[in-house]
């Protein structure tokens, strides 16, 4: 079984987050690619296959070491980029477990660059007890919130917390159990709590605490990029059609999220970024 080892979202030739990505003919059982994904322990792995024998549009299922999850971004860009290098440039359609997306896949100097669609976005305000939760597992407070942004619920292909904090210093000293923010997750159906800090209007610091998939930090979250993005268009926050995300600095895996949106309320996200092939 030929498995690509890929940073997604990388900054030339440093950083980004490593996925694997197996493409085949089938999918392997499921137990197969559970145990795969445990045995490779990057925050997720990425197997597809053509649909129909096509090879412009393909099934992919997502597992973390722990868990299969609806959809990943920084997989899917991997997987973008794969599959550039397996057929050529061009528009890939995708089939997940809840929603059809699509990757395209550009060539550039650094390697391959992928763009993403993303799932639909929504996304709605905390309630008490998910707010409470969230702070106590980071040990913070509301005091450490920024009043610009409320805290929120967002979904972009897959749930997760967003929480705005004051300070960057708060974010680049982010500590949390790893049993305990498995159990929070779990029991809230999240994927990620993305914690944020606003460097300006159209530019974020980002950590992505990733406990359910049993691995405490993504360097570089794109399915949390898209509900981010969605959240902002939904409280109407300037962004002049795009954003830029910095994350994985804090983990000395610096990576870059862009991405661009149109005005209309929860249509797809477009998430794009660099991805590098880590065994040259």
């Amino acid at each position: 079984m030929d498995i690509k080892h890929i940073a997604a979202f990388s900054t030339g030739d440093q950083g980004g987050n490593p996925a694997g990505v197996v493409l085949g003919d089938s999918h392997p059982s499921e137990a197969e690619m559970r145990r795969i994904a445990a045995e490779l322990n990057y925050s997720e792995t990425v197997f597809a296959m053509p649909v129909d024998g096509a090879q412009d549009h393909w099934r992919a299922r997502y597992f973390s070491p722990e868990s299969e999850v609806p959809f990943c971004g920084h997989a899917t860009i991997a997987l973008g980029a794969v599959l550039g290098q397996h057929a050529g440039a061009g528009r890939y359609q995708l089939r997940l477990n809840e929603a059809d997306i699509s990757v395209e896949a550009t060539p550039s100097d650094i390697g391959m660059t992928a763009t993403l669609a993303s799932p639909p976005t929504r996304s709605r305000d905390l309630s008490h007890e998910e707010l409470s939760d969230t702070l106590t597992l980071f040990g913070l407070t509301e005091e450490d919130l920024d009043s610009r942004l409320k805290p929120a619920f967002i979904h972009g292909g897959a749930d997760h917390i967003l929480l705005p904090l004051r300070d960057r210093t708060t974010l680049a000293a982010m500590s949390y159990d790893l049993d305990a923010g498995r159990e929070m997750m779990n029991r809230h159906g999240l994927v990620t709590v993305m914690l944020v800090h606003i460097r300006g209007d159209r530019e974020f610091d980002v950590r992505n605490a990733f406990a359910s998939g049993g691995v405490l930090e993504d360097p570089a979250t794109g399915a949390a990029a898209a509900a981010f993005a969605g959240r902002l268009r939904d409280v109407g926050w300037p962004h002049g059609g795009s954003f830029t995300l910095h994350q994985g600095e804090d983990m000395g895996a610096p990576s870059r999220i862009h991405v661009s949106l149109s005005e209309v309320p929860g249509s797809s996200v477009q998430v794009t970024g660099t991805a590098r092939d880590m065994q040259g």
